[in-house]
């Protein structure tokens, strides 16, 4: 029986959130033909971040790749906000993941997991991505990480 990316994260006791608003001047999405193309997302949760610090300092790796998951589920709301519904996306094509970490910390990917993971319990296949993930001094709001995805969607949408 197929599900939809919302009943697999439903399954896994996770439900989208509301898109948080931006934090600056940007806008959550843009589409441009098949592509979705999120801003970064931090790990808001009822419009706050439930942790704040760096990761390898105040915020251990398992805690951070938590907050990674949480910027992704953030993300595929953005999504979801301008293409109807997850089951509207083809692939995921890309993840960017930011942490702001301490000097001697180097465990980046491992934390940015947490959003890669979450993605493959939504699509399975389709949610398999390029990926960076990219140590940095400091977040807006001192978050610990920032996760942007870029989506492949089934139909072009306006340009």
């Amino acid at each position: 029986m197929n599900t939809t990316p919302e009943e697999r994260l439903a399954a896994a006791g996770l439900k989208l959130p509301p898109v948080a608003p931006p934090v600056a001047v940007y806008v959550p999405t843009v589409v441009s033909g098949h592509y979705v193309y999120t801003s970064g997302q931090l790990p808001m949760v009822d419009g706050a971040l439930p942790r704040t610090g760096k990761v390898g300092g105040e915020v251990t790796p398992e805690q951070g790749a938590e907050l990674a998951r949480q910027c992704a589920l953030n993300a595929l709301a953005a999504v979801a906000s301008v293409a109807g519904d997850l089951s509207a996306v083809k692939r995921v094509v890309k993840v960017v993941g930011f942490v702001a970490s301490t000097p001697d910390f180097t465990g980046q990917p491992g934390v940015v997991n947490g959003a890669s993971e979450l993605l493959g319990t939504a699509f399975g296949d389709a949610g398999i991505h390029a990926r960076s993930a990219v140590g940095v001094a400091a977040l807006p709001l001192d978050a610990p990480v920032e996760v942007e995805l870029t989506v492949e969607l089934h139909t072009p949408m306006g340009v």
